[in-house]
This record gives structure tokens, C-alpha cells and sequence, in this order.
């Protein structure tokens, strides 16, 4: 975290060397050491990009600001997505699906159970508000289902396509749960996304002043801007080393996933260590919920305006580790407590899903 009156340097330099790199990229041709420096930039605008949005965080207060780290996180998602769907033909129209089904198996497992492993190597048990993690998984199971399950048993469209009428319905639905979801989180019941207690000094730490938390919101548009630039262009050599190696195209949005979640992954592994285990389920569940409940209306909009077909519904595999997690994951967070074993079972969840991307 900044100090009060002041932004580190490397979070102002971060995304003005973003920018530079993708001058770089525009001007010469994509050689091995350009793309090196490119990836090198789109990582510095990553974490710059989220440091900012904790600082504005921090300024607007919790839940908020778990908030406005997800939404951040989502609006560099859904950039992504959109921008390589539409610079790609109709192969492409199940990256959506992909991308965000990997986001949320790298979050319901991989940052839950890394949260929930280290935090108990740390604390031996954590506590969390029950409450809380039990709204949003309801809404998670319900968006999770809608949009990526039911697509394959309609019948006006053969699946896993959704008709225009549909797609619209589903988009409409997901802003609708996403949007009460917030509601109830900021507003009717914030008391339940808010920790009892916290060891992290931080926590307590003075605000940033308005004008430090305006400047950070400043460089978080900058930042977010640069990444989507970088990572467009960064795209194809991405697509190509997958098949290069002989991996499904599905490992193209397992990739887009983990980059856009790495650094907030990190911001919750952060929390968990120092026993804010609130704040790291805050920042994961409301990750998957934004993932779906933005990234599915945004790319269906875009995709009835041009008239292409959008591929939703998941596979039998796919479906059967979803369900698993859901199931997993409502025990896990039914309780209010958690112990390292509940750790180690969504790291194996994680674990199986990953191998089974790649050796399908």
C-alpha cells in the first residue's frame, strides 16, 4: 500500500513504460526480445494497475473496495475478450466460455485453496461471515448455471448457441443478479462482506488524500488501457505458442484468465497471510461474479450487434468439474471456519482441472 501523501514511483513509471513498449511493438516487427519487453511491460502495468485500485480502495472503504479491484479486473477481461473475438473469425466464438469458465476454476479453487492453505499454515483456522459467502455463492451457482450450462438444452437454437432473443435474456438476467448482488453487498446488508477483527496494520492505516486517491484513479484508467493495448497485441504470440505446443485452444483463455487474476490473486493470498480472510473471499467471489455478470452481457451485446453466433454452453468435462466445485465450494464456505484441509481439496479440484485443459 502507498503512503498517505505519496505514490511509489514504479506505479507512476509503470504504465508511462506500458505505453512506451506498445509504441515499440506498433513501430518494429514482433522479434523475440520485443515481445520480451512487451510482456515485461504488460506485468509492471498489471500490478501498477492494481495498486491504484487499492489505493482507491482504501480511499472509498470496504466492501468498496474489494469492489472496485474486481470491476477493474473485469473491465481488463472483458477488453481482452472482445478485442480478440472480434479480430478473429468464428473459431473464436467459444473464447468467451472459455475464458471465463478458467477464471472461475483459477478463482473458486486455485485462489480460494491457496488462500485457504496458507492462511492456515499461518493461523491453523480462519473465520469469515458465513453470511457474506453464502449470497454470493448463490448468485455465483445461478449465473453459473444460466449462462454456461442451460445453453445446452434449448431447443430453438441447436446448442451450445443461444438464439439473439435468448442471448439478450441471459445478459439481461446477469445484470440483473450481479446488480442486487452489489446492492445487498454495498448497501442493504454490508455488514456481512465486513471482517469482525484484523491483525493487518494496514487495515487501520490513515486514508490517502483525495488528491493521492484521484491520481491513482487517474493512472488505474492509464494503467487498464495500456494492458488491453499490450495484450491485444500480444494475442497472436500467445495463440501461436499454445499451438506450437500441441495444447487445446482452451489453454488460450486459461492464459487470459491467469493474467488478468494474478495480481489480485495475490492482493488476496496478501489478506489471507494476515488473517483477513473476509477480504480475500470479498476479493475472490466478487472476482467470479464479475467475470460473469459483466464479461456475459458485454460480449452477448457486442455479438447480437454484429449478428455472430456465441458459443456458451460447456462440455460434459467441463460441466462435471463445475459442479464439483460448486458443490466443494458451498461446503467450504457453509461453515463460517475453514482449516487446511478445505485448502488442499480446492487445490486438487484446481489441479484436475488444469490437467485435464491440457490432456484433455
Amino acid at each position: 500500500m502507498a503512503t498517505p501523501n505519496k505514490l511509489p514511483a514504479w506505479t507512476i513509471g509503470a504504465p508511462i513504460a506500458a505505453w512506451v513498449a506498445f509504441g515499440i511493438g506498433l513501430a518494429l516487427p514482433l522479434s523475440g526480445w520485443i515481445i520480451t519487453i512487451m510482456a515485461i511491460a504488460l506485468a509492471g502495468a498489471v500490478f501498477s494497475a492494481v495498486h491504484h485500485a487499492e489505493v482507491v480502495a482504501h480511499k472509498v472503504g470496504e466492501p468498496f473496495g474489494t469492489l472496485v479491484l474486481a470491476i477493474a479486473v473485469t473491465v481488463i477481461e472483458v477488453a481482452l475478450i472482445v478485442s480478440v473475438m472480434l479480430s478473429a473469425g468464428p473459431e473464436k466464438a467459444g473464447l468467451a466460455r472459455d475464458t471465463v469458465f478458467a477464471a472461475v476454476m483459477i478463482i473458486c479453487n486455485g485462489i480460494v485453496g491457496l488462500c485457504l492453505f496458507v492462511g492456515a499454515l499461518h493461523h491453523r483456522e480462519q473465520a469469515f461471515q458465513a453470511p457474506g459467502a453464502n449470497a454470493a455463492m448463490a448468485v455465483l451457482v445461478a449465473l453459473l448455471v444460466l449462462t454456461m450450462v442451460l445453453p445446452n438444452f434449448t431447443s430453438t437454437t441447436p446448442g451450445p448457441v443461444l438464439s439473439p432473443s435468448q442471448l439478450a435474456f441471459s445478459g439481461a438476467m446477469s445484470l440483473v443478479l450481479y446488480g442486487c448482488f452489489v446492492f445487498v453487498q454495498t448497501v442493504r446488508h454490508r455488514d456481512y462482506f465486513l471482517a469482525e477483527g484484523t491483525n493487518d496494520e494496514n487495515e487501520h492505516a490513515p486514508p490517502p488524500p483525495a488528491r493521492v486517491a484521484a491520481m491513482s484513479g487517474g493512472l488505474l484508467i492509464v494503467a487498464l488501457i495500456a494492458v488491453v493495448a499490450l495484450a491485444k497485441m500480444l494475442s497472436p504470440s500467445v495463440e501461436a505458442a499454445v499451438m506450437n505446443a500441441g495444447a487445446p485452444a482452451a489453454v488460450v483463455g486459461v492464459v487470459i484468465a491467469a493474467l488478468v487474476l494474478l495480481p489480485e490473486g495475490l492482493a488476496a493470498l496478501r489478506a489471507a497471510q494476515t488473517d483477513r480472510l473476509q477480504t480475500s473471499l470479498n476479493l475472490a467471489l466478487g472476482s467470479a461474479l464479475a467475470s460473469i455478470g459483466l464479461t456475459i452481457p458485454t460480449v452477448a451485446a457486442v455479438f447480437i450487434a454484429i449478428g455472430r453466433p456465441l458459443e456458451l454452453g460447456l462440455g460434459p468435462k467441463e460441466m462435471v468439474l463445475l459442479f464439483l466445485t460448486v458443490i466443494v465450494s458451498s461446503l467450504t464456505l457453509g461453515m463460517g471456519r475453514t482449516t487446511i484441509l478445505q485448502g488442499v481439496v480446492h487445490l486438487v479440484i484446481f489441479a484436475a482441472y488444469l490437467f485435464m485443459t491440457i490432456v484433455p
